[in-house]
């Protein structure tokens, strides 16, 4: 625990056998109260796997669900474990569970309500590896996206986040895609309520072992990102009202001028 409250590590798994042990054994058990992992019905031995490494709480899902559908079991898990702060870590060792100290401390002292592990802030991403197309589409959406909702954003597409507990409860996750998108969907929302989100740099590593989604994914989770950015607008001018913001008020967590 961190100033009395619960940190619970979540890990969304698919294929993940062969690094999962290894990001498990980083992470830093003197803040971190429990982990919880799911399977997304992996094709390898991701659960057994699990299993013996001893995580408090491994849930196997029946069919592939996809990868926000995946997340909303993570949170829902955690919520009902009773955690105050849940970070998000991919099992398949791309983000370092080194930072998690850094991701979790700026929540728990009360400095923002959402952290996330940006690869962009310093050199991160091509150091580690990252396509240079994956790159540079990842610039021109986080662009286009600090332009549309009006924010200052290194990254928008990281996977390596964490939540205040009052942010899991608040967001209408079950409106969100069980896709890929499900990530800068649920951005959106944070902003839109008037959360405050900071950034940490954060090294990543692309690499055969770590999950990655081909081009034609990208290509479909970029066409989604602009559909978020676009409605977020076209939302907040009041042209329109859309699913994922369905039960938010605008900026009802924190007056957010802009």
């Amino acid at each position: 625990m961190i100033d009395g409250k619960k940190i619970v590590v979540v890990m969304p798994a698919y294929n993940a056998e062969i690094t999962l042990e290894k990001t498990y054994n980083e992470i830093p058990f003197n803040i971190v109260d429990e982990v919880i992992l799911v399977d997304d019905h992996s094709r390898d031995h991701t659960f057994e796997k699990a299993k013996n490494l001893g995580i408090n709480t491994v849930i196997r899902h029946e069919k592939n669900t996809g990868y926000g559908g995946n997340q909303k079991t993570c949170y829902k898990s955690a919520l009902a474990s009773g955690a105050d702060i849940v970070v998000m870590l991919h099992p398949d060792y791309q983000y370092t569970p080194l930072l998690l100290e850094a991701m979790i401390y700026p929540i728990a002292r009360g400095l923002f309500d959402v952290m996330l592990g940006s690869r962009i802030l310093g050199k991160g991403a091509l150091i580690g590896g990252m396509p240079m197309y994956k790159y540079i589409a990842n610039r021109f959406l986080t662009f286009f996206q600090n332009v549309m909702m009006r924010q200052k954003l290194a990254e928008y597409h990281t996977g390596y986040r964490a939540f205040s507990k009052k942010v899991l409860e608040n967001l209408p996750l079950d409106n969100n895609s069980d896709d890929f998108v499900f990530d800068n969907e649920m951005l959106g929302q944070i902003t839109y309520a008037g959360f405050l989100i900071g950034e940490v740099t954060c090294p990543t590593k692309y690499f055969k072992d770590a999950s990655s989604i081909n081009f034609k994914r990208s290509v479909k989770y970029g066409l989604g990102v602009l559909r978020v950015s676009v409605t977020y607008r076209l939302q907040k001018w009041g042209i329109g009202k859309f699913k994922i913001f369905n039960g938010l008020k605008e900026n009802q967590f924190r007056v957010v001028e802009e």
